[in-house]
């Protein structure tokens, strides 16, 4: 499996150096130069120097390694196609996804990555809806009628929301749908809006998501020329407690009654703009 993963690589390109091939096969130097020099002796390789840098090394395929890798890659080809041959269009699309995400989890870059911003798109109102029902149901153990105030707000949002005064944000990791924010105004308070359906997936949670999407739309309210800001929680939500803090919000009011199949306390929190 070494030798063809190696192989592989030298197949991608004309010419590679062996430092970096060392740094993407993850092989250590006395290894790999071994490999290579058995690669050289069977004729599968050729070694010279840099033309960018006489002091580096670089390998080129020969003719036969060439055709060795073209046996390689073709019947992993055949063996790929035999393994997705039963499953439809739709279930290789999701197949892909799927490999996709688990490389996305596994390779995650050592500093922080850049959350995207975007507007929503068809099919993001029902993940919103979905998602918060199936998370707050799984972490904190919120019956349906949670789900269904989510549902009304979004369904609210979609029948009469005002483009100019209000706005909706998906957060994304890597392409990856990671979290969503309200910006909605409030009927009751003129000069007032309200921050709504907040919530971070937990695979993007320390990733600074959440003050992402907070940050978004104290600044967008600001800008459009509300007054104050004002969100709804419960006590027990202490991640995003913490990151209405560092916003400038403070906690209002609150109040302990049955919600969502148990007792909570609701807690109240604004921000002056």
């Amino acid at each position: 499996m070494t030798e063809a993963r190696v192989l592989f690589e030298l197949g991608q390109r004309d010419e590679t150096e062996v430092s970096a091939l060392r740094q993407v096969t993850g092989l250590d130097a006395g290894y790999l130069s071994r490999l290579l020099s058995r690669f050289e002796d069977n004729g599968f390789v050729r070694r010279g120097k840099s033309g960018a840098d006489a002091r580096r090394q670089v390998i080129r395929l020969t003719n036969k390694g060439q055709d060795a890798f073209r046996v390689l890659d073709t019947k992993s080809a055949g063996q790929i196609r035999e393994l997705l041959a039963d499953l439809t269009e739709e279930e290789q699309v999701r197949l892909i996804e799927a490999m996709e995400m688990i490389r996305n989890r596994v390779d995650r870059p050592t500093s922080r990555p850049d959350v995207a911003l975007r507007d929503p798109a068809p099919g993001d109102w029902g993940w919103v809806i979905e998602r918060n029902g199936a998370l707050y149901a799984a972490e904190h153990g919120f019956d349906s009628s949670y789900e269904a105030l989510v549902a009304r707000i979004v369904a609210g949002y979609l029948d009469k929301h005002d483009p100019e005064l209000e706005r909706a944000w998906i957060a994304e990791l890597n392409g990856e749908r990671v979290g969503a924010i309200f910006c909605v105004r409030d009927d009751q308070k003129p000069g007032t809006a309200k921050l709504r359906l907040l919530h971070v997936e937990p695979s993007a949670r320390g990733a600074g998501v959440g003050s992402v999407l907070v940050e978004e739309c104290v600044r967008f309210a600001r800008t459009v020329g509300y007054r104050e800001m004002e969100l709804w929680t419960v006590s027990l939500l202490a991640p995003a407690r913490r990151i209405y803090q560092r916003a400038g919000f403070t906690l209002a009011e609150e109040d302990t009654a049955l919600r969502f199949g148990q007792e909570l306390t609701g807690q109240t929190w604004r921000l002056t703009l």
